[in-house]
């Protein structure tokens, strides 16, 4: 083939490419939009959010270095996922003299670039967080902040607020103290990485420094049940996708002694923080001076519903006492989901112990944290995501810190922030509920006809919902087609569709088999029938 042909060929193989290209990006476009109107998502940053971003600075002067803990000649490292771009978050790990364990829990400094009350915070604040659907990322800061000036990349100097421990070979912590710094990660690692060098157990510093760090985790997580912490834990759902975003494949993502090794230490810094500002004076042991702050609380659960629960498992062979104390309480329901591993009723007894909790929230009056059993808690940990962790940032600045900037502190304005953040915190989580929905419909479009095993993950006076073994996904088995020719009965308190002639039983957590026989992308819906 001559060489003028074989150009017009590949320009014409690029132009096809380039049109697939634009026509993927414009569907993306149109499906984000239909989120962002759904849930009145923000759209776009506007201009005069873009405009105060280049007036930020692009170095660290020498003065703001002298003002801070300079932590750059100490091991330290963040562990992320593998797709993430914003590292809010990182540990450093030093062995001191004594034997101890010197851990600095840094946080991105974020309100040193954002102040109160400009365009980019009033936006931040009306975003609450950032939006994680399964394709894409609505960030709540714009990407030069989250993914450049705050993100603690790997060589670079960053600003943090740091929550230092010193530690004893039991996990008791000796000493604390809170301070700005400055930072500079060694290593970006990614959960699998850090799992890989936790289980090769290979020597190095950096290896030796996780698995130190590990121990010690496993330590604070193990105090934390001991305490009454409820063990919930649930695999994410993730998706591989093509270039054209359509999902190729559906696979679930379990804790790993990584991801705990990160969650203990955060849990403990938000610990630290929130008691350091409402707990009580070392002398005297007087209440401190009120102090109007954002605590992340978590009612207790409602006792009507545990005693219905408790009465309800029975039939399953389980039992669930109940208690007026909390910590009891919470170790029976630890037993409870211990019990039911690995068994036939386990998703329906983790859903419905799930419902008899209350929703955490965001609030201003401390009740402490029910599921996590801390007397004190609150979110300080991830300030590129989160608003409340900004405004706890700079109530720490305000209360700890001797900071002069401008920072809400009445509690009756903090209240109705938390309140907002709350709100926004909701409307996140249904959006990317919706999104993982959406995108498992589109998988199983192309699976009509096709069996599946699953479990009946839900019973209405309309059908019965049944999620599949291998995926998670949910579908709905329409009331009519259950058994055509019989009449069905809906049994609310025993969570059962009942057959009035031939006396069958569909209850939550049976086992089935399913045909896909309906999907409707769109509207995020899958219709199934018995086999």
């Amino acid at each position: 083939m001559r060489t003028k042909d074989l150009i017009a060929k590949r320009q014409r193989r690029e132009r096809k490419q380039a049109r697939a290209e634009r026509n993927t990006m414009e569907k993306r476009n149109i499906e984000e939009n239909t989120y962002k109107e759904s849930y009145q998502l923000p759209k776009d940053f506007d201009e005069k959010v873009l405009k105060e971003l280049k007036n930020l600075p692009t170095s660290i002067s020498n003065e703001e270095v002298l003002r801070r803990r300079d932590m750059r000649n100490i091991l330290t490292f963040t562990i992320d996922p593998d797709d993430a771009k914003d590292f809010d978050d990182a540990l450093s790990f030093q062995i001191l003299d004594t034997g101890n364990y010197q851990i600095g829990i840094h946080i991105a400094d974020v309100t040193h670039y954002v102040q109160e009350g400009t365009a980019v915070d009033e936006e931040a604040y009306q975003r609450g967080t950032s939006i994680y659907l399964v394709d894409r990322v609505i960030p709540m800061l714009p990407e030069r902040l989250c993914n450049e000036l705050c993100s603690l990349r790997p060589n670079e100097d960053k600003l943090c607020m740091s929550v230092i421990v010193e530690m004893d070979q039991h996990a008791k912590v000796i000493r604390h103290k809170i301070c700005r710094t400055i930072i500079r990660s060694n290593h970006r690692l990614t959960y699998q990485q850090a799992q890989t060098m936790l289980e090769e157990a290979k020597g190095g510093e950096l290896p030796e420094a996780l698995q130190t760090l590990n121990r010690l985790a496993k330590q604070l997580r193990t105090k934390r049940f001991e305490h009454g912490a409820i063990n919930f834990e649930t695999p994410d759902v993730r998706f591989h996708l093509d270039e054209e975003g359509y999902p190729t494949d559906i696979i679930f993502a379990h804790s790993t002694d990584a991801n705990h090794l990160i969650e203990e230490f955060m849990l403990l810094a938000n610990r630290i923080i929130a008691k350091e500002i409402g707990g009580k004076e070392a002398k005297g042991n007087e209440a401190k001076s009120e102090r109007p702050f954002v605590y992340r609380v978590h009612d207790v659960p409602d006792p009507e519903k545990l005693v219905k629960l408790g009465n309800f498992i029975r039939q399953f062979g389980f039992h669930l006492r109940t208690s007026t104390k909390r910590s009891v309480q919470n170790k029976h329901i630890n037993s409870l989901l211990d019990s039911c591993q690995g068994t036939n009723s386990q998703m329906l007894i983790e859903t419905l112990t799930i419902r008899a909790m209350a929703k955490a929230v965001y609030s201003t009056s401390n009740i402490g944290h029910y599921g996590l059993a801390f007397p004190y808690y609150t979110h300080f940990t991830s300030p590129i995501r989160r608003y409340p962790d900004m405004m706890v940032h700079r109530l720490v600045a305000r209360y700890l810190l001797q900071s002069k900037s401008p920072c809400r502190h009445d509690k009756e304005v903090l209240e109705e922030a938390c309140v907002h953040c709350s709100d926004t915190e909701q409307m996140a989580q249904s959006a990317e509920r919706d999104s993982i929905k959406e995108m498992q419909a589109k998988w199983m479009s192309n699976r009509i006809g096709e069996e599946f095993d699953g479990v009946i993950s839900g019973v209405t006076e309309f059908g019965l919902f049944v999620q599949l073994s291998d995926t998670l996904t949910e579908g709905l088995v329409p009331i009519r087609t259950i058994e055509p020719h019989d009449y069905m009965q809906y049994d609310e308190d025993n969570y059962c569709l009942i057959a009035a002639r031939s006396g069958n039983t569909y209850t939550l957590s049976d086992n089935v088999r399913v045909r896909v026989t309906k999907v409707d992308v769109e509207r995020k819906k899958i219709d199934f029938e018995l086999v």
